[in-house]
């Protein structure tokens, strides 16, 4: 690698340590770690410097989308292939990346152009999820696949439920009625039954019914959410929700 990159670990030797101590992984070679922080803005600025890390970003997200694909498919084997790929891409879209990337002050840590830093580039979400793939693939680079699903895995391991729930019970509603227009051709119906509290903070309870059965119920905030609620309810009542078999 570029000298300069070299000069640029010394310098910055005291925060690369802290970012190791951070996401709990120490680097064999710590200019990997350094090339992951460096944003096309410094590097253009700084010639010297060379490569930027847009290269460990295009490693990182390969192994995101390898290794939860794979984690997902480990955790939940009955889980239809659309349902994995939405958790997926909900784990690994600009969004989240960037709202882990926060949530270890990675921004803190990147070397970025006068103009983007002047610009507070180290709170964009377009910065910070392409600087967390980028961490991703150095550590592929310094290790080996093994050691960097590990990472990962460590990472994300906690995600992977909470966006499981959020999947399953947003997308209650559609899957509850294609599982009934699949087995008797009719869609559910919803009903309304109750809704209480003052305007600012009403509580609304529905049921979902198949021929005039009950077939679950849900309360929430807003009547969609307590719709929702009522299909999962139904689908866990069902065991069609029962991804962990």
């Amino acid at each position: 690698m570029e000298p300069s990159l070299e000069k640029l670990v010394q310098k910055n030797k005291p925060l690369l340590t802290e970012l190791e101590q951070v996401i709990g992984y120490r680097f064999t070679d710590l200019r990997l770690l350094q090339r992951s922080l460096i944003h096309s803005s410094f590097a253009f600025e700084q010639t010297e410097v060379g490569k930027d890390n847009e290269v460990f970003e295009f490693i990182g997200d390969a192994v995101l989308d390898l290794v939860i694909g794979h984690l997902l498919v480990t955790r939940y084997p009955t889980m239809r292939e659309g349902e994995l790929t939405r958790i997926r891409a909900s784990l690994v879209n600009e969004h989240h990346l960037a709202a882990m990337a926060r949530s270890m002050e990675l921004g803190r840590f990147l070397c970025l152009g006068k103009g983007e830093n002047a610009s507070n580039g180290r709170q964009k979400s377009s910065i910070l999820s392409c600087a967390f793939e980028a961490l991703v693939g150095a550590v592929f680079e310094d290790s080996e696949y093994t050691t960097a699903a590990e990472f990962v895995h460590r990472l994300f391991s906690a995600e992977i439920e909470q966006k499981k729930e959020e999947l399953l019970l947003g997308d209650a509603k559609s899957r509850l009625q294609e599982e009934l227009q699949d087995t008797f051709n009719e869609a559910p119906t919803y009903r309304l039954d109750k809704e209480e509290g003052p305007s600012h903070c009403k509580q609304f309870t529905v049921s979902v019914l198949f021929r005039d059965k009950v077939l679950g119920t849900g309360l929430a905030g807003s009547k969609k959410e307590a719709e929702q609620r009522a299909a999962a309810s139904a689908l866990d009542a069902s065991g069609v929700n029962d991804t962990n078999a």
